[in-house]
């Protein structure tokens, strides 16, 4: 295996000859093959198993389905060829990101399969998370350039990652708790962390791209030719968006991110050929459930928004009520001040007829005191009507008032029942939710089933296949015996004779 070349479909990969030969053009590499920074690089070694993985292990996780007439986005990973006229094949450096685009993609197969199968949120002890950060780790330090300090060389990732914060405002929440965690002292120990947070709110992909799509500020970080430079670094990016569909529940507070050392495990990779295509009926399945969970929950999302602007509209409206109701009372208010009024003009009237009355009974010497009283009673009973008037208005306002009272709780009260219906709407949406839920779980166990009983038929056709064997080898020993007791009594007949 070691002496020629292998290949995987369109996927040029080299031999570990041709790897080491070409390893030692730009660095110096030690007596296996390996080069002086192995976590910069995949060894000659690696190539091989990887050519194993690529192989034995099903690349596709299978085409969205359409389950609803306005299907979600869906995410298909399958990676777009890369022109072979624009790399020479032989350039390990290429060689090198196609490996980690490759390792990068089995990776993120892996975690999505396994965390769908497991069927909860991931925890930091779970091994196919741990290799996908240790792949992520490699592929971003493809190709960094080295730095000068005063303690010596530096070669992290780290500082390529804060350029998010300055593109992205909303990722500084992400490398203000990095900074503030205890016990990091590193910078790639904050670069660990810093892509866990990340996973963590479903941002990595969108902030992968960002930087990617800024190759002028990462220029400053990488060389020309590193993955983060090149449309390996692109698709990558692409290939996160996968990992959206994961919940991850990481806790880094006693966890050693500056220690650690980032080692591929590829027995992760290298399954039984046969183990692809009887999951292929598995995986579409999943995937065809994963799609109406997502459909679901996409509407579910859009109903909480509907029900929060009911809600708020509901709101205003019981606002305005209090505020017409307040403006109601007042201008009864006002109307109980203007009858008063008006009952005291009533009897200021009254009084003062009766004291007119008592005058005409006096001497006519009263006559200029009778006009006076005259005058006044005029002048009392045009206010008196000018009362009545405003009491009339005041009477048509209040009426107005209540009319619109009237069609305010109207409205109040079709508002809640639309707000009835939608929230039963959102508990029957969520009941489908359980029970697609309860499906994948059923057809989990059911694939499952199926595997076991798989096995028992080849063990029990492997013990058939042994008594058949067994049963020709007799067959033969007595045709043997046969033959020759055939011959026996030939000779004992030629004896007689």
């Amino acid at each position: 295996m070691a002496g020629r070349d292998v290949s995987t479909g369109d996927l040029p990969l080299q031999s570990s000859s041709e790897v080491s030969e070409s390893s030692g053009k730009q660095n110096s590499s030690d007596e296996n093959g390996h080069g002086d920074s192995p976590d910069e690089t995949l060894s000659p070694t690696s190539v091989i198993y990887f050519k194993e993985a690529l192989n034995s292990s099903n690349l596709r996780l299978g085409k969205a389905g359409s389950l609803s007439p306005t299907p979600l986005r869906h995410y298909d990973f399958q990676i777009e060829r890369i022109e072979s006229k624009r790399r020479n094949p032989k350039d390990p450096i290429a060689i090198e990101r196609l490996n980690l685009m490759n390792m990068a993609k089995l990776s993120i197969k892996g975690l999505i399969e396994s965390a769908l199968n497991l069927g909860r949120t991931l925890d930091s002890d779970y091994a196919p998370l741990q290799q996908f950060f240790v792949v992520m780790e490699h592929c971003l330090k493809h190709g960094l350039k080295t730095k000068k300090t005063f303690l010596g060389q530096n070669k992290s990732f780290w500082g390529a990652l804060e350029l998010v914060e300055k593109l992205t405002p909303e990722a500084g929440e992400i490398t203000a708790s990095v900074k503030d965690l205890p016990g990091l002292k590193t910078p790639l120990g904050r670069g660990r962390a810093w892509l866990r947070l990340a996973l963590m709110q479903k941002k990595l992909s969108d902030y992968m791209k960002t930087i990617i799509n800024r190759k002028d500020l990462l220029s400053e970080f990488y060389e020309p030719n590193a993955l983060m430079m090149e449309e390996e670094g692109a698709v990558i990016a692409g290939l996160l968006v996968g990992l959206n569909v994961i919940d991850a529940n990481l806790c880094m507070k006693g966890e050693d991110l500056d220690s650690q050392v980032g080692v591929i495990d590829f027995s992760m990779y290298l399954k039984d050929g046969g183990h692809s295509s009887k999951s292929a009926e598995g995986d579409g399945q999943i995937t065809a459930i994963l799609d109406q969970k997502n459909y679901v929950e996409e509407l579910n999302r859009h109903l909480s928004a509907s029900v929060n602007n009911l809600q708020a509209k509901v709101d205003a409206l019981e606002k305005s009520n209090t505020k017409l109701t307040e403006e109601l009372a007042v201008a009864n208010n006002r109307i109980i001040t203007l009858q008063e009024d008006v009952e005291r003009v009533k009897e200021e009237s009254s009084y003062q007829l009766e004291s007119r009355k008592a005058v005409r009974s006096d001497s006519a010497a009263d006559g200029q005191a009778l006009g006076e009283t005259r005058k006044q009673l005029k002048e009392e009973t045009l206010l008196r009507l000018d009362v009545e008037k405003e009491l009339e208005v005041q009477i048509g306002m209040k009426q107005e008032m209540e009319l619109s009272m009237k069609m305010l709780e109207k409205d109040i009260c079709e508002k809640q029942d639309a707000l009835v219906e939608l929230r039963q709407q959102l508990e029957d949406l969520r009941a489908i939710n359980q029970q697609l839920i309860h499906k994948s779980q059923s057809a989990d166990a059911s694939s499952k089933q199926k595997s076991e009983v798989v096995a028992r038929l080849e063990e029990k056709i492997n013990q058939m296949s042994g008594t058949v064997k067994q049963l020709e080898t007799s067959e033969k020993h007595l045709v043997k015996q046969a033959r020759n007791l055939n011959s026996a009594a030939g000779k004992l007949l030629q004896l007689q004779q």
